[in-house]
């Protein structure tokens, strides 16, 4: 409740965590990207007590309810297959999360993560799908949802090549449980609290708003502005890790 109270009480703080919360609601919405590769590194930047719990908790909304939306075309034997993968990368992630403890050490990986993301994000880069690529791409995508919230791009490499009638209800399912995991396993060790679900809970409304505003135009928005909205986050990561570089000096 410390983290709630000190984030209300700076009216400046709030006001710039609104403001990326609806851009990235509405860069969800519009272009059908990942919330989280646009908000977490710019919430990391002024409110590092927003990510990774509280951002995982509006990820799981978000997927949760498209996954609901689309449930009929859910591919279940995929799901399952991803999710032992994921396992694997969120006990990997609890491993790392306690080795780095916060910090300095923290601010560097988050960067690294949400780096990494980006890159994979703007390389359109493709690997064969089959069941090992699936595990694999499913540990990594756990491994840096657990630590940054950011997970989607190592399972859209291997989902590109899919139809998006397949794709979307099986890895909007994918998500919805696999972040429900995640949130389980950062509650369950010690990693995360009931401040964390407050401080998601401050950011549904500005969330609600970019929703709708991104619904409404949807049509006018263009993926040529992809590149663009990603290196903003790049440029965001590369901040966080000079941070964490130059914590104390």
């Amino acid at each position: 409740m410390d983290a709630v109270y000190s984030a209300a009480s700076q009216p400046w703080m709030m006001a710039g965590v609104a403001v990326i919360v609806v851009m990235g609601a509405i860069v969800q919405a519009g272009l059908g990207m990942g919330y989280a590769v646009i908000a977490a590194p710019l919430l990391a930047l002024i409110a590092p007590e927003l990510v990774p719990v509280p951002t995982l908790w509006m990820g799981f909304a978000t997927a949760a309810y498209g996954a609901w939306s689309d449930r009929r075309g859910v591919i279940w034997s995929e799901v399952g297959v991803g999710l032992t993968g994921r396992v694997v990368g969120i006990a990997l992630a609890l491993l790392v999360l306690d080795w780095i403890g916060g910090g300095a050490m923290f601010s560097l990986v988050f960067g690294l993560m949400v780096g990494v993301a980006v890159v994979l994000s703007l390389g359109g880069w493709r690997l064969e799908f089959n069941r090992v690529s699936l595990v694999a791409m499913a540990a990594v995508s756990g491994l840096m949802a657990t630590i940054s919230s950011v997970g989607a791009p190592p399972l859209a490499m291997i989902y590109q090549s899919r139809s998006s009638a397949d794709a979307r209800p099986t890895l909007g399912a994918f998500f919805a449980i696999g972040v429900a995991m995640s949130l389980a396993a950062l509650h369950a060790s010690g990693h995360a609290g009931w401040r964390e679900i407050w401080l998601a809970a401050m950011m549904v409304p500005p969330m609600v708003v970019g929703t709708i505003i991104g619904r409404r135009m949807r049509g006018r928005f263009d993926t040529r502005y992809r590149p663009f909205l990603l290196s903003i986050s790049g440029a965001a990561a590369v901040i966080l890790i000079l941070r964490g570089l130059l914590w104390n000096f």
